[in-house]
């Protein structure tokens, strides 16, 4: 299979300080991918440079074949919860129209009705069309964190990055907010970074470990000796009442 995105041994410093050391990853069509890691990792550098808005210093990012700017509508992101200023008295449609700019030729940009109905279409998606003249700057977090979504979905993408979408929400929003993904996935790719390992192993299909260096595992099962390869350091997992798949079997080595 061709992959939506690849990265080819790619890195990227800081100021001289390397974030990311030899990264290479394929997220094909329907993959469901979770990256956990300490925070300072590269997480979300390394979702940037997926979108473009990075050019790696060493090594290749192709989305489709092709450079990230040829094919930016194929990826749809959802940036950090508090990255986007609310402040603004901007309606729910108009923030989840946005998305469709992308698709809008020419330097006078105008939507049109079938613009209009994507995004509408997205607000449903969400459950949340019955607030599209809602002003965003007076809804709930969870709320809003379902706006930046619908405006994501509103590009039509064909796979969707998410970098912690779940910050700052309760767990109930949460587990609705996974749920939502998991419909979502059946019609698209998602890339999620969470710090929540419970989330992420409960409802990915993938993990990858990042700490400035990628481990790709073909598995939803986050072991003690992954995280410790991740982490750097000794890990002990615990979990209260019945075990889930973050857990390995009882009596097994779950890593140093």
């Amino acid at each position: 299979m061709t992959p939506i995105i690849s990265l080819d041994h790619v890195w990227y410093s800081y100021d001289g300080s390397p974030v990311l050391e030899d990264v290479t990853l394929d997220v094909f069509d329907h993959d469901f991918l979770g990256i956990i890691g300490p925070n300072g990792g590269g997480k979300t550098t390394l979702l940037k440079v997926m979108l473009g808005l990075l050019a790696p210093q060493k090594g290749r990012v192709t989305v489709r074949g092709g450079s990230p700017a040829e094919h930016r509508t194929a990826i749809g992101y959802v940036p950090q919860y508090r990255t986007f200023d609310f402040g603004y008295p901007v309606r729910v449609l108009d923030v989840v129209l946005m998305g469709r700019l992308g698709h809008i030729p020419g330097p006078f940009r105008k939507y049109s009705q079938k613009d209009r109905n994507i995004a509408m279409e997205a607000l449903e998606a969400m459950g949340i069309a019955d607030l599209a003249g809602r002003q965003v700057d007076l809804m709930s977090g969870g709320q809003q964190q379902k706006v930046i979504l619908a405006r994501a979905l509103a590009t039509e993408p064909e796979v969707l990055l998410l970098d912690e979408p779940t910050n700052h929400v309760d767990v109930r929003t949460e587990e609705h907010f996974f749920g939502i993904l998991k419909d979502l996935h059946k019609r698209m790719a998602i890339v999620v970074v969470s710090h929540d390992i419970g989330a992420i192993s409960t409802h990915v299909d993938r993990i990858a470990c990042l700490n400035r260096r990628l481990y790709v595992h073909d598995s939803g099962e986050i072991t003690g000796s992954m995280l410790a390869e991740a982490y750097q350091c000794p890990i002990e997992l615990i979990a209260h009442g019945v075990p889930h798949r973050v857990l390995a079997e009882h009596g097994e080595d779950t890593g140093p």
